[in-house]
């Protein structure tokens, strides 16, 4: 059997054919699992994969498993479409959870802004956007995410210059984001990127730092300001409601009043009228009437009644009209 000398670096060795046809075997099996392992690959669910053969754009493929040209031939970039990407500005989250920590560090060169009325503004905001084309993400704009944090940063300048402080602060907020959503949009889509801007928010909108206490100051005095008048106003409401109130029911008893005299006046007008022509009919039972019904309220109204027959003379000396016994 022969031998043959085979130099591995400095060391040299004695090997028979066999040997050397095993060996060869070996490093083609070898070679032959590296390049299966090289040619199969897997996307994920939220993932699609960018291939290029020789450089070129080839093709685009979605999650499962997939067969390609080892060595180099073809080239595999895995692109997560289907993960919401977000970008911070003017803070940053140390440690995303339940307690979400934020850094320490101030980023006032991106939230610092000048608005219409020539107020600065500290401004933090988020992007939030997903991947709709991996391949016009990967190769039609370098350093993805500084383009669409510079885009972000120049549309929120842009809109918060057309405004007063104010405005930004309070009532034009969310057209705030959303005027700097579709400037966003429409600049990334000039750019033919292939992103969707899902979401552009206002975090918080305040005063900075070395003026933030005297706005603060001022907030408060203008809100005591406000209470001071709203308390007025109301103690000035309740006591014209209250004196409408008493007018309103004093004119009310007036008008009672007046309709009850004036009905009671019609009745007894009516009832002297009704009598008037009864008596018109029937003068002495009229009469006779009349007067035995006044006797009746009279006599009722007497404690003591003594009758006296008309026809009795000198009776006047044996009345007790003092009140006190007779005495026999």
């Amino acid at each position: 059997m022969g031998l043959k000398k085979v130099k591995i670096g400095d060391s040299e060795f004695e090997v028979s054919s066999s040997q050397t046809w095993m060996f060869v075997a070996v490093l083609l099996l070898i070679a032959v699992v590296i390049t299966v392992a090289m040619s199969f690959y897997t996307i994920d669910a939220n993932e699609n994969g960018v291939v290029l053969r020789f450089g070129k754009y080839y093709k685009t493929t979605y999650p499962g498993l997939h067969l390609k040209l080892p060595w180099g031939i073809d080239k595999l970039y895995k692109v997560r479409v289907g993960y919401q990407w977000k970008e911070e500005f003017g803070f940053r989250t140390a440690r995303p959870g339940v307690k979400t920590i934020y850094s320490k560090n101030r980023f006032t060169d991106e939230s610092w802004m000048l608005t219409g009325d020539l107020n600065i503004a500290d401004v933090q905001w988020i992007v939030q956007y997903k991947i709709k084309d991996p391949f016009k993400f990967l190769f039609n704009v370098r350093e993805q995410s500084g383009t669409i944090r510079n885009v972000a940063e120049a549309a929120m300048r842009f809109i918060v210059g057309d405004r007063s402080f104010q405005e930004v602060l309070q009532s034009d907020r969310r057209m705030v984001a959303r005027l700097a959503q579709e400037y966003m949009q429409e600049t990334l889509n000039q750019y033919n990127m292939g992103v969707n801007i899902e979401l552009v928010q206002l975090i918080t909108v305040q005063p900075p730092g070395p003026v933030f206490d005297s706005y603060n100051e001022v907030n408060r005095a203008k809100q005591e300001q406000e209470t001071a008048i709203n308390e007025a106003n109301q103690v000035y409401n309740k006591e014209i409601f209250r004196i409408q109130g008493e007018a309103d029911r004093m004119i009310q008893e007036a008008r009672g009043y007046s309709i009850d005299r004036i009905n009671r006046a019609s009745g007894d007008a009516k009832l002297f009228t009704s009598v008037f022509n009864e008596y018109q009919k029937a003068r002495e039972v009229t009469r006779q009437r009349l007067y035995l019904e006044t006797m009746e309220k009279v006599m009722r109204s007497v404690d003591e009644k003594i009758l006296i027959d008309k026809e009795v003379k000198n009776l006047i000396p044996l009345l007790n009209l003092s009140g006190k016994e007779m005495t026999k």
